[in-house]
């Protein structure tokens, strides 16, 4: 039976009711949570400076108004994405879906506003080459600089989230066997092998580093220097220190890694359906996008390299010499 909401009852109280509950019903990982969280505590500051108290009274008229809001970017750090925006009203619709639903309130507003279509954008990946440089760029008998290798390493080996990374626990790792058992998003389990030269990193790691770090056990893989489990922040600064120590003139973000882990692997031959897998991707539409961008460089191979495509390249190289002369 619904629980009826007052008046009176604390509207950010409820925001945190909603994502406790949709962690305990594991309809979204913790960070999905957060992002929720932050997106509601957003809108209930704006009902509250509109001297809105009572969720019951939140009409389409005020509604549009917050969009709006949230549209030119007055109350965000600057002009959203449709992708974030679309995030922000998809917490909204599940929010009101919750106070429907389970405490007592009967308004929607949100229903019948439609999320804007959205164009995939194409990955950014790192490519081989700069991989290596990246990876080159730590000095290995430094013990935060080996952990800080092996977990981009595992990252890249295995097309990690930084938050699957960040989770993984000694018991999920198998150096004999060189397997992963991670668990990604909506608690769903996968194994992926790994290759031989992350095995002797992470060995290294588990050997030489971590040790070092640790004060008490924990069961986490990778710790700070005060053997706490690493936090995605503190995987971000690694990746962007990593980045400039490199020379590699562009803005890093963990996830370039997974991409650059799926593209790799196509470019060399691997299958779809086996990229799907060792992603964790539930539907196969979100692991194409990554042909786009394998395509591109197909193309570029056939032009360099196909007898016709070279031929046809001479043809107009002469055309233009003679159009010149004329």
């Amino acid at each position: 039976m619904a629980e009826t909401v007052t008046c009176s009852d604390d509207l950010d109280q409820l925001v945190d009711d909603f994502v406790e509950f949709m962690v305990a019903r594991r309809s979204g990982s913790r960070n999905t949570a957060d992002s929720y969280r932050r997106d509601l505590r957003r809108f209930t500051a704006f009902l509250r400076k509109r001297g809105v108290d009572d969720l019951e009274k939140v009409d389409k008229s005020c509604l549009f108004d917050y969009i709006t809001l949230l549209r030119s970017g007055d109350i965000t750090r600057g002009r959203i994405s449709d992708s974030s925006f679309s995030r922000m009203l998809s917490s909204l619709r599940s929010f009101y879906h919750y106070l429907n639903r389970y405490r007592g309130i009967k308004n929607n507003p949100v229903r019948g506003i439609h999320s804007p279509k959205t164009s995939r954008a194409i990955p950014q990946f790192l490519n081989f080459e700069q991989m290596n440089e990246l990876f080159d760029s730590f000095q290995l008998e430094d013990p935060a600089q080996l952990r800080n290798r092996a977990i981009l390493e595992t990252m890249y080996a295995c097309g990690l989230r930084v938050s699957e990374v960040c989770g993984l626990r000694l018991g999920e790792v198998d150096l004999q066997e060189r397997m992963l058992k991670v668990t990604g998003k909506g608690d769903k389990q996968r194994i992926v092998p790994f290759y031989r030269r992350l095995q002797e990193v992470l060995q290294r790691y588990l050997s030489e580093s971590r040790p070092r770090f640790m004060k008490q056990e924990h069961g986490v893989l990778f710790v700070s220097q005060r053997g706490a489990p690493l936090t995605t922040r503190a995987v971000q600064q690694i990746l962007k220190q990593a980045g400039i120590r490199a020379g590699l003139n562009q803005p890093l973000h963990p996830h370039m890694l997974r991409h650059s882990f799926a593209t790799h692997m196509l470019d060399n031959g691997a299958d779809l359906r086996s990229v799907q897998e060792l992603l964790g991707h539930s539907s196969l539409s979100t692991t194409q996008i990554y042909t786009h961008v394998t395509m591109d460089r197909l193309k570029k191979s056939v032009d360099q390299a196909h007898p016709h495509a070279q031929e046809e390249e001479k043809a107009s190289e002469t055309a233009s010499i003679r159009h010149f002369r004329d």
